[in-house]
């Protein structure tokens, strides 16, 4: 795999060429529209085949990958045009197999909505090692609120992706409370009826475990919170269920706010089976721009998490997304705008602008001026800023990533993640 990034001037033809692969493939894999626009500072991820095969009459995605031994996942991964459908057609060349230099396996997990586009969906999910349907709440008398999940759980397990509950403390107001948190870490009767609800609907819905994200919880019940994980994680694994923790992105044990004071990583860590670094939104709707990940900031969480949790039960958070600010920003007034990174190249063409990048944080961003006449600032994420990303997998050894979400298309994330690593 190479990160090509876009010079003036240059079409997917000239690129193609330069790199001796097909422009189509090219194309197709990093979404370029029919027009063939690009815009200067793009990323493009150029993927060097090592075997192909040409589709012939009656043959199907299953019966090809039999015939040459790979499974009908990797064939997907090999593939981002098929979108993780079967449908081919005789002539059709697919990949078997690439040109990658893998650093090794990991376990991508990704949250979605009920509501996401199925084809959507359907394309992610061989990419993931696990699917997350966000998300069961809590009610008062701790009963879980439904999620029309029939839908995520169909489509993951006929692409091989295993189903994750996640539980958080949304409320049925719809909004993430925490004192319905704080009832279930202080209430026997709440706590255990709300544990009973979660092992039935493990086993009846078909999870393979629990992924728990209680937020803003303050410091006075992070020891209560570590028990009622510790109380959870028992006796999920006594039935061969597994428990994951969400972490907020903290860079030392003392960090006060509610956002941290809960979360105490040693003892999180140690009931967790493993935890999910929620490394992104630093750049946010309400923020100042920059980066939502800036890779500084990263490592920093990273340097303190593995100092209190083993690294192997570690999963880096990655964003998929980016934001838009309407300028000049003003603290408490001005919000951004959550916008796909496949939308943030769309406006760098719609408005023939220059991406930069800041090798500091490690993200893409770029200015321009709409037709109203104000300026807007975008930091977003591009196959160079998700490759530096998902390397630190390797570097800390890590179990793995979750992806926060998958309700924006951009197939460069998809790319980069199957071309590092080979995807548990």
């Amino acid at each position: 795999m190479i990160v090509h990034v876009v010079r003036p001037g240059e079409t997917v033809e000239l690129i193609a060429a330069s790199y001796g692969v097909d422009p189509d493939r090219l194309a197709a894999d990093n979404a370029v529209p029919d027009t063939g626009a690009l815009a200067v500072g793009q990323t493009l991820v150029v993927r060097f085949p090592r075997q192909v095969h040409s589709v012939r009459p009656g043959e199907t995605l299953t019966s090809i990958a039999d015939a040459y031994g790979i499974s009908l996942r990797q064939l997907w991964r090999n593939n981002w045009p098929l979108g993780g459908q079967s449908g081919i057609y005789p002539g059709q060349v697919l990949v078997l197999s690439y040109f990658d230099e893998k650093l090794g396996p990991a376990t991508l997990n990704g949250y979605a909505y009920p509501f996401i586009s199925q084809d959507l969906l359907a394309a992610q999910l061989p990419y993931l090692t696990t699917l997350a349907p966000f998300t069961y709440g809590i009610t008062a008398e701790g009963g879980l609120l439904p999620l029309e999940d029939d839908q995520l759980l169909a489509a993951a397990r006929q692409r091989g992706t295993r189903p994750v509950m996640h539980l958080s403390t949304l409320t049925e107001s719809g909004q993430f409370d925490t004192e319905r948190g704080a009832l279930v870490l202080t209430d026997e009767a709440v706590q255990s009826r709300l544990v009973s609800e979660i092992l039935q609907t493990v086993r009846y819905r078909g999870y393979v475990g629990v992924d728990v994200d209680f937020e803003y919880l303050p410091g006075r019940l992070a020891a209560a919170y570590a028990a009622f994980l510790a109380r959870l994680r028992r006796l999920l694994s006594a039935q061969g269920f597994f428990l994951w923790t969400a972490l907020a992105p903290k860079t030392s044990a003392a960090q006060r706010g509610l956002l941290y004071e809960g979360h105490d990583y040693a003892a999180v860590g140690a009931a967790s089976d493993a935890v999910l670094l929620m490394t992104y939104e630093w750049g946010y709707t309400a923020g100042p721009p920059m980066a939502v990940a800036p890779l500084p900031n990263v490592r920093a969480v990273l340097d303190y998490a593995v100092t209190e949790i083993p690294p192997e039960k570690i999963m880096l958070g990655v964003p998929n997304y980016g934001y838009d600010w309407p300028l000049p920003f003003v603290q408490g007034v001005t919000r951004a705008q959550s916008i796909s990174n496949q939308r943030a190249i769309q406006l760098a063409i719609q408005y023939d602008i220059a991406i930069q990048y800041d090798e500091t944080a490690q993200s893409p961003f770029f200015h321009y001026t709409d037709d109203a006449g104000t300026v807007h600032e975008v930091w977003f994420e591009d196959a160079r800023s998700l490759s530096a990303k998902l390397r630190l997998i390797a570097e800390y050894g890590f179990l793995g990533a979750g992806v926060w979400n998958l309700m924006r298309p951009f197939s460069q994330l998809w790319l980069v993640a199957d071309s590092l690593y080979d995807i548990r």
